[in-house]
């Protein structure tokens, strides 16, 4: 087993990027016909909640394992991770409504720069030479991207637009969230990393869904009707988050969160794919070409990981 986990990660990030897909669509086409971008963040983790508890359960009864011991730090991690990928994941929905889906994920791909800062500060984890020259690369494709379809060239101040603004901040807030999860996941002590990726996702959705439920009531009062109205369609996003979130949780067990991001980024070809095919938008060639040099970065870490 130990001889296939290096492996393992991979195929799991990948897995994880395709559900991550599927959700963020459905999580568009709500946003934009039915619910507001927290009505759409809440539908993610109250129809998930229940198939990974229900998973969590399962588990352990299969495999007769006891409930691991949580060390020091797990619910503080827990804790701020939930909350930052809460507000990442409305920066998200927002930069849907602002350009096209290709785009929204490639901004919030910004990410895996993040990444490899905090869980250098926060786990002491650093990525080497290769691996950061790599991803410093995709900084070219976010300023290629930053300026929109209309753009000519790239320069920083590109950045201090609306939508550059949304897919930093949400990829700082995915970033933070990432570092934490791995941290809270780490926490758990058991060598098996299906276990501790089920439990702190368990863990952490259950106090999202808890912390979501509060804010709309006493901010969006009627989104909660909409998200139970838009069931049908929501039930889907909660099966493809809980597919997306385990898989993430895994990889987070097996390795640095900074690589596992930065091959996550396979998601941008889907994206392309999702924007062009399903949401009949049009990509300029400005965003292809910064949108090519992300996918050479991601080519460059897969072979220097």
């Amino acid at each position: 087993m130990s001889d296939f986990l290096p492996d393992l990660w991979i195929l799991v990030t990948i897995a994880a990027a395709v559900f991550q897909t599927g959700r963020f669509m459905l999580q568009k086409h709500l946003a934009t016909a039915t619910l507001s971008a927290g009505g759409a963040t809440f539908s993610r983790f109250l129809y998930s909640a229940p198939f990974i508890l229900i998973l969590l359960a399962a588990y352990l009864q299969c495999f007769d394992r006891p409930l691991p011991t949580l060390a020091p730090g797990f619910w503080l991690y827990g804790a701020v991770g939930g909350t930052a990928q809460i507000l990442a994941t409305i920066c998200v929905v927002l930069l849907f409504k602002q350009r096209n889906f290709a785009v929204g994920i490639t901004f919030k791909k910004t990410e895996v720069i993040q990444t490899v800062l905090i869980g250098w500060l926060v786990l002491g984890e650093g990525v080497t030479g290769s691996g950061l020259a790599a991803i410093l690369l995709g900084v070219i494709g976010l300023l290629l991207l930053s300026g929109g379809p209309e753009t000519r060239g790239w320069r920083l101040a590109d950045l201090r637009n609306r939508a550059a603004g949304l897919g930093i901040a949400s990829g700082l807030l995915f970033a933070i969230s990432a570092v934490c999860y791995r941290g809270a996941s780490l926490a758990v002590l058991t060598p098996d990393p299906v276990l501790r990726a089920a439990i702190t996702l368990a863990a952490v959705v259950c106090l999202q869904t808890l912390l979501m439920l509060v804010w709309l009531r006493l901010r969006e009062p009627g989104q909660i009707g909409a998200v139970w109205a838009a069931r049908k369609l929501a039930l889907w996003i909660g099966l493809t988050s809980m597919g997306g979130s385990l898989c993430w949780f895994i990889a987070f067990t097996l390795q640095n969160a900074a690589y596992v991001k930065a091959l996550g980024q396979v998601e941008l070809i889907l994206s392309i794919a999702a924007s062009t095919l399903f949401f009949r938008e049009r990509i300029s060639g400005r965003e292809a070409a910064g949108m090519a040099v992300l996918v050479v970065s991601i080519l460059m870490l897969v072979l220097v990981i």
